[in-house]
């Protein structure tokens, strides 16, 4: 609820719960009712939460807008009005519906003696808020912007604060705290989001949880630096913000010239963090329509660069024998790419290794009915290669007095210059006219540790936006040395991100956990990799692997010539229950029990029409209790009768000992939804780093 009367700036009133039909006198009696008293030692007038707060108007706290014009001798902070009429769309006339049909949205023009803002807002069917700044230089002198941020409001009773860490390959780790006087702040300075990422900014009730709190969570649609913060101010003022991170003189605006920030992608819930990414979860979904999620296998951990045709087109066929519907060829196809140091970018076919090009190995796969994936770096280079021989002005810091310091043997490619551009894309097209590729894998292994990383972004996005527009039909999968680059900027623009790189199930179960608190699993790769793995050393057994894979877009990500007889037979069982289930799994509610007991988590998917649903159990540590308490299964209709039954995924889990539940050993158990939520069912005695599937039905 905006109160946009008169020409100040307008007032964020209210932000969260439906207040139910509210007639025009109604509002304007709610919006003077949220006016606050004039504190001490303050301003002379009420201080309110504008959709831009700035020093002006008697904010002190970090402002939505900074920056400065260059020469001028006084710097006068900008004070802005509404200049003109505020655009409205979505609205019938005075009826309050509590579930829009369309989206709602607001275009607020401010203005300032030498800046325009343009305050965009819009509230979507889904119930997520969008918010983005456009600033127009109006003066005769160049502006210099420092920063310009989407801001919320959150309650009081908003006293804690969720976000994320991390590190290559364990990212997405959640940390908390106190909301406390002063401003908490994340910043991101890779070039991307990074493995340490925010991801995602929570304040909520003391205790929130999956399943209960309220919660008001903020998220940067952005794939490059950013800051997300949260700031308590003496005022009693609490505040959500987020914005592209600039570095100094990064923005600079000559007359006329305009910014325009990404957007903050926002939500909130009275139904704990599940009830917040289900509103992103039907945003996203909203958005990005995906087809079906192939099985796919992906050659990197299962030959590296040992890329022989025959090695290939044996493991091609072994991949079809067990049920995948893509191969996709990894590293290592490229001209003079025999190991990590050499050949990016140049996105031509090694003629020793592929003599004929990729087309024997193409024709094979399509043969076996599958389709053709493969990998490339457009945005990195090695400077053994021909392009940065022929071309070392196209090296980002080639400028400078010298390079980026080397990251994984290469440097960054600069996108935002044309001819350079141009040159990856020539390649790349070149490579989608000439082969049946449905898939692109598309990496991005370092930060860039140099040069400006808001054109370099924007480069990428051109670049994805015209091979997609070229080649319709063309997925792409944002793979960034892992996680390093999964945000709801490249999820407009691609079809699936990689978490991470581990494929350990054990830190995979903790990945997915958290990742889906805002994207759908749909978009989440999630592989079935080998007995060790390869990133962690850890060993885990086979039937912990198949669970763990099973929710997302499974892949697979293991020599499968190598398998014996009974894992060939387990592992084309798993892609057989995938294929059952993924209509379930990639359209369904996502649901987190509440772990009782840490060491064990509970996670699942709901039918839309909660007919059925998938859950895993995972005894993700040593259980701190000799025998655990009933696993409850939430998100289920209370009223309706649910069949649990155990499923197969190829092998059984690890228990303690033979001795069951006696409702396990029958097969299956019969108990209302309501139950199963609340007094739960106890399970097998699982050993640690094991996990079982249990399929529920309504009856």
């Amino acid at each position: 609820m905006l109160d946009a009367r008169g020409t100040a700036v307008p007032v964020i009133v209210h932000w969260g719960a439906d207040l139910g039909a509210l007639t025009p006198a109604a509002l304007e009696a709610l919006a003077d009712a949220q006016v606050p008293a004039v504190g001490p030692s303050s301003i002379d007038s009420p201080l309110r939460q504008s959709v831009l707060p700035v020093i002006a108007d008697g904010w002190s706290g970090r402002p939505g807008i900074a920056g400065h014009h260059e020469g001028f001798d006084r710097l006068n902070p900008p004070a802005f009005t509404v200049a003109g009429s505020v655009e409205a769309k979505g609205f019938d006339g005075n009826d309050q519906r509590a579930e829009p049909v369309e989206t709602q949205s607001l275009r607020i023009p401010l203005a300032s003696a030498r800046l325009d803002v343009l305050v965009e807002v819009e509230l979507t069917p889904s119930g997520v808020l969008r918010q983005r700044l456009t600033v127009t230089n109006t003066a005769d002198a160049v502006y210099a912007l420092a920063s310009l941020d989407a801001t919320l409001p959150v309650p009081a009773r908003a006293r804690e604060l969720l976000d994320f860490t991390g590190r290559w390959p364990r990212e997405r780790q959640p940390q908390r705290r106190d909301i406390a006087n002063g401003v908490w702040t994340r910043d991101a300075r890779h070039g991307r989001p990074g493995h340490d990422n925010a991801y995602l900014m929570v304040a909520g009730t003391p205790g929130f949880g999956f399943r209960g709190g309220e919660v008001w969570g903020a998220h940067l649609a952005w794939s490059g630096d950013q800051r997300l913060w949260a700031e308590s101010a003496s005022t009693g003022h609490t505040l959500l913000g987020a914005g592209e991170l600039l570095d100094p003189g990064e923005v600079r605006l000559a007359t006329g010239e305009s910014f325009e920030s990404p957007w903050l992608v926002s939500a909130w819930s009275d139904a704990g963090l599940d009830g917040l990414a289900q509103r992103f979860h039907r945003f996203i979904r909203s958005r990005r329509r995906l087809g079906e999620r192939k099985v796919m296998l992906n050659t990197w951990e299962a030959v590296y660069f040992d890329q022989g045709a025959a090695r290939l087109v044996e493991l091609a066929d072994a991949a079809a024998d067990v049920g995948v519907e893509r191969f996709v060829l990894d590293d290592g196809w490229m001209i003079g790419r025999t190991d990590d140091r050499r050949a990016l970018g140049d996105w031509i076919v090694d003629p020793a290794k592929w003599p004929e090009g990729l087309h024997p190995l193409v024709d094979h796969v399509l043969s076996r009915g599958m389709d053709f994936g493969l990998w490339v770096e457009p945005e990195m280079v090695s400077l053994d290669s021909a392009v940065a021989r022929e071309h070392p002005e196209w090296v980002l810091g080639s400028d400078q007095e010298s390079l980026p310091l080397p990251w994984r043997f290469q440097q960054v490619l600069d996108l935002d210059n044309p001819d350079a551009w141009d040159h990856v894309h020539g390649q790349l097209a070149a490579l989608l006219r000439e082969y049946p590729i449905a898939y692109l894998k598309w990496d991005q292994n370092r930060d860039l540790l140099g040069g400006s990383a808001h054109r370099h972004t924007l480069a990428t996005y051109r670049l994805m936006d015209a091979l997609r527009d070229e080649f319709p039909g063309l997925e792409i999968e944002s793979c960034s040395s892992g996680g390093g680059r999964v945000d709801l900027g490249v999820i407009e623009r691609t079809d699936r991100v990689w978490p991470s790189d581990t494929n350990d199930s054990l830190e995979r179960q903790s990945i997915y956990r958290w990742t889906v608190g805002l994207v759908p699993p749909e978009f989440l790769g999630a592989h079935l990799g080998d007995l060790t793995a390869h990133s962690t050393g850890r060993t885990h057994e086979l039937s912990f692997r198949l669970a763990t894979a099973l929710f997302g877009h499974a892949g697979i990500e293991w020599d499968v010539t190598t398998l014996t007889a009974a894992e060939k037979a387990a592992v084309s069982e798993w892609v057989a229950a995938y294929k059952r289930h993924r209509g379930l799994l990639h359209t369904g509610t996502v649901v987190r029990a509440d772990a009782a007991d840490p060491a064990r988590w509970v996670h699942g998917v709901v039918a839309s029409d909660a007919a059925s649903a998938l859950f895993a159990v995972a005894a993700v540590a040593a259980t701190r209790d000799a025998v655990t308490g009933p696993a409850t299964l939430p998100g289920l209709d209370d009223d309706r009768l649910y069949r649990v039954t155990p499923v197969r995924l190829g092998a059984w889990p690890r228990v303690l000992q033979d001795v069951a539940p006696p409702w396990w050993e029958d097969g299956s158990v019969t108990l209302s939804g309501r139950v199963l939520a609340t007094v739960g069912i106890p399970m097998p005695l699982l050993t640690p780093e094991q996990a079982l599937v249990l399929e529920v039905v309504a009856v």
